[in-house]
């Protein structure tokens, strides 16, 4: 039989769960994307040739103040105190690469920040090329590590290294 899930009431409603009574832990996410770019596009990243300057840099910036306002984006997210965010960006074979890192020490998770970084990222770097590609496609964003926490530390199956 499955736990119930966390964010109903007993009658099937959406509500913020209360945290109130959990203990502070170090907690730490990390997620990965793609955005599946053009040659085109990769060459102009690469020359730094774009209109509206260096695309991996502003993905990166919003990435993290992105993570910031993760809980004006999600509507039952709690708002917490991030000890630290780091995003990077690279160019890869055909894409840029996107990588999040969330810690924070508090009583609830950092995953959906770090998810949100590498999301809103990447919607930066679709921003930012397309002008030159407007096929670009976001693909395979998820969590890759979680650690802390009462559920354990998780390492998803075949996770990329950054």
């Amino acid at each position: 039989m499955s736990e119930p899930l966390s964010h109903l009431d007993e009658h099937g409603r959406a509500r913020m769960v209360d945290v109130g009574d959990k203990p502070l832990t170090a907690r730490r996410a990390v997620a990965e994307g793609r955005v599946r770019i053009s040659d085109a596009l990769a060459e102009a990243i690469r020359s730094n040739q774009l209109a509206k300057g260096h695309l991996l840099e502003v993905a990166r910036l919003a990435g993290i103040a992105a993570a910031k306002r993760t809980d004006e984006l999600i509507p039952l997210c709690h708002s917490l105190p991030l000890d630290a965010v780091e995003v990077r960006a690279k160019l890869d074979d055909g894409s840029v690469y996107l990588w999040a890192e969330a810690r924070t020490t508090w009583k609830t998770g950092v995953e959906m920040e770090a998810l949100t970084a590498v999301t809103v990222a990447a919607l930066t770097v679709i921003d930012m090329g397309k002008a030159i590609d407007r096929a670009m496609v976001i693909e395979g964003v998820r969590l890759i590590e979680k650690t802390g926490g009462n559920r354990g530390d998780y390492r998803a199956p075949g996770a990329s290294k950054p």
